[in-house]
């Protein structure tokens, strides 16, 4: 299988448009437009009956303590995790495209609804659920693609890994709030192709120059 966006080129930069969040100079953070970048794909396997889309950053702190606090950074050497941003599952087969901005086009607090969208597919929660699960203002069940919103004290650029599964089966065993690993775990077995491309963003000015 072959994958490729018009948002964004492999292992480059992703546009600040397709972020949750952008840089400012006053409060390091802003909201951003938070759209879905365009990804499209060519030769799906025979007997794909459905496509899915995961889009995951595997750069994340695996501790918080010194995120977004001033004076700190996050070390290069600490030890990172996976943190998923988009969960799509039963995309029918003769799709071949999602367009820029045709699941995401903005930040929603407390969250977009799901499971059910577009084509007559599902979308799982990602991982803002978790995140904002404190925050009276923000918290809810994130359904769909919410874009990257890295630490901006990080020392690394996160880098964003949006894949396209071709699946033999028309519909994954999940249900309702799926998370990445539920959806991960239900595609074992049943993968046929998948193709994958990678985009990278900071929200640290010092790094801002370097991808």
């Amino acid at each position: 299988m072959k994958i490729w966006s018009d948002s964004f080129k492999d292992n480059q930069a992703i546009p600040p448009q397709y972020a949750f969040g952008l840089i400012d100079p006053k409060t390091h953070v802003a909201l951003s437009d938070n759209r879905n970048p365009h990804l499209a794909w060519s030769d799906v396997p025979a007997g794909t009956k459905s496509l899915a889309v995961i889009c995951h950053d595997y750069d994340v702190p695996s501790r918080g303590d010194d995120v977004n606090q001033e004076g700190k950074k996050v070390p290069a050497d600490l030890p990172r995790v996976d943190f998923y941003h988009w969960l799509l599952i039963d995309l029918p087969p003769t799709v071949q495209s999602v367009g820029d901005g045709e699941f995401s086009s903005s930040v929603t607090p407390r969250g977009k609804s799901g499971p059910a969208t577009l084509h007559g597919a599902r979308q799982g929660i990602n991982d803002y659920s978790p995140w904002f699960a404190g925050d009276k203002d923000m918290s809810g069940d994130y359904y769909g693609y919410d874009g990257p919103c890295p630490p901006w004290n990080d020392t690394i650029p996160h880098h964003y890994v949006f894949t396209v599964y071709a699946l033999d089966i028309d519909r994954l065993a999940v249900e309702d709030k799926f998370t990445g690993p539920d959806m991960m775990a239900a595609m074992e077995g049943h993968i046929l192709g998948k193709a994958s491309i990678t985009g990278i963003y900071t929200l640290n000015p010092e790094l801002a120059d370097t991808i």
